[in-house]
């Protein structure tokens, strides 16, 4: 996959940094020394101010990937194009700002029941919602470049040390106080989106020159066509991510939200490749459709490979986790409050391994005459999730929220899949996936006689015996699933990739 390959290790390994950051942020530091209220709060703030920047962004991130091949001439400003991703954002934002000034009363008595210490606080969203806006348009120009490492690092990294950073002022040394530490939010986003734009600057190769030659009356109609639809779908993705976070934070309050955070969180981990990966290919996928005569067979292979290797990278990370969540939570600091949310770890997981497997078939879509379509299925995922969050959580508490976002996922994904099937002709399944499917049962199961035989070794094992137990384990399912996947020719991408590794080893 050449610099696709390349372009998502280095990002995947970005985040993986980012996310020991974030792992010790968020289970040692968190759970240690906030509250789950606390940690709720941090939680429904950052969720609420992406949730607004994804509305102001206004589709630009993927009008700019389906237009990129009409602007694309090899000049450092791409005939205005950057200059466009800066400009609607920022329009968008205004807009924003009215809307939530109009609302902010159904906004407060929406909360101030359950979760007032949020209605407190929910102004510090505007300045956090606009710097996360422009990460969002600077890691967009990034990935027409085909450089999405650094965005990520700064992404993954360096908000994740910032944010620790301010966990610690709080909670450790109590250098500040709670307005101290949403400050440390807001300033941490803002220097990550101030270090996205200087990498871009410094790159030189990208310009922001305006260039309006280029907005011909059929472009423009075209775009404002494409991002009119892309506001409306805006308005109801955006909201998924966050909707189960809301509806507990509204329903039963920000304690029950930190312990879904913290669940949510480890769930988060399954689609970590997928960040990457998809950010990589989404160009390739969009020049091979938008093409005078399309070029559907190279879209559905990268479609069907990209899908190929996120399941199985997203199936060994989740079966890794379940196998070990019983002794994570018993290692945790306060784990015992935060063990509620053990089986919304693994619902959202397969939720997320679902998604990040079969979702880059709405991109797919995206980049033909038929988007509009697609407006339709988001309109179907949120009443879904609506309908099922409202219906679910007073009876299944904090698994209803999980529950919810499975169901209203697989309902979305089935329907659009089947339509860009039969409209664009590409779709994610090959027989390939089987063998990835059979890798995951022999790994439960492998796992499963292992702990048997433990069990009967040690029938009270004390801690640490169960922690050297769990790395052992761990490490033979690991290896064995390497194996597997090798000598079954599961991934030629994979396959490769160890070939490499190997070959690295052995060269003096």
């Amino acid at each position: 996959m050449g610099i696709i390959a390349r372009q998502s290790i280095k990002g995947t390994i970005a985040t993986y940094i980012g996310v020991a950051i974030g792992f010790v942020t968020t289970f040692f530091i968190l759970t240690s020394y906030l509250t789950p209220e606390e940690v709720g709060l941090t939680r429904v703030l950052v969720d609420a101010a992406t949730l607004f920047s994804s509305l102001a962004l206004m589709g630009t991130s993927s009008s700019t990937l389906r237009f990129y091949p009409h602007f694309k001439d090899g000049s450092r400003n791409q005939q205005g194009l950057y200059f466009w991703t800066l400009i609607i954002p920022f329009i968008g934002f205004l807009l924003f700002l009215i809307c939530f000034f109009a609302f902010k009363g159904l906004i407060i008595r929406a909360f101030e029941d359950k979760s007032p210490l949020f209605v407190n606080y929910v102004y510090f969203t505007l300045p956090m919602a606009f710097f996360i806006l422009y990460m969002y348009v600077f890691e967009t120009n990034a990935t027409i470049l085909e450089r999405v490492a650094v965005p990520r690092i700064i992404r993954e990294v360096f908000i994740r040390v910032g944010l620790l950073i301010g966990y610690l002022l709080y909670g450790l040394w109590h250098v500040i106080d709670l307005d101290g530490l949403v400050i440390v939010f807001c300033a941490t986003y803002g220097l990550g989106a101030l270090l996205n734009l200087c990498y871009l600057l410094f790159s030189q190769k990208i310009s922001f020159k305006p260039n309006f030659s280029k907005i011909t009356p059929e472009l423009r109609r075209d775009f404002l066509l494409y991002t009119l639809f892309l506001i409306t779908a805006a308005l109801v993705g955006s909201v998924m991510p966050t909707l189960s976070s809301f509806f507990i934070s509204a329903k039963m309050g920000l304690t029950f939200t930190g312990i879904y955070a913290i669940a949510n969180y480890i769930a988060t981990m399954v689609d970590i490749p997928s960040r990457s990966l998809n950010a990589i290919v989404q160009p390739r996928i969009a020049v091979a459709l938008r093409a005078k005569q399309p070029d559907l067979a190279t879209a559905n292979r990268l479609y069907q490979q990209v899908s190929i290797n996120l399941l199985l990278a997203g199936m060994v990370i989740l079966i890794l986790i379940w196998i070990n969540i019983d002794l994570f939570f018993d290692i945790l600091p306060n784990g015992e409050q935060y063990a509620a949310g053990k089986w919304v770890v693994l619902i959202l997981g397969v939720s997320r391994l679902m998604s990040s497997t079969l979702s880059i078939g709405g991109s797919s879509l995206s980049y033909t005459r038929w988007y509009y379509t697609s407006l339709f299925f988001t309109i179907i995922l949120l009443v879904s999730s609506v309908c099922l969050n409202n219906y679910l959580i007073p009876i299944c508490g904090i698994e209803g929220g999980a529950w919810a976002t499975l169901g209203s996922n697989a309902i979305y994904l089935v329907l659009l899949l089947l339509y860009v099937k039969w409209r664009v002709g590409t779709y994610p399944f090959s027989w390939k996936q089987l063998k990835v499917l059979a890798v995951g049962l022999l790994m439960l199961v492998l796992n499963y006689l292992m702990v048997f035989v433990a069990g009967k070794v040690v029938s009270e094992p004390s801690m640490a015996f169960r922690v050297v137990e769990a790395i052992v384990r761990t490490s033979i399912v690991g290896v064995a699933c390497l194996l597997m996947v090798y000598y079954g020719n599961v991934s030629e991408d994979v396959n490769m990739l160890i070939r490499k590794g190997v070959e690295k080893r052995n060269t003096p």
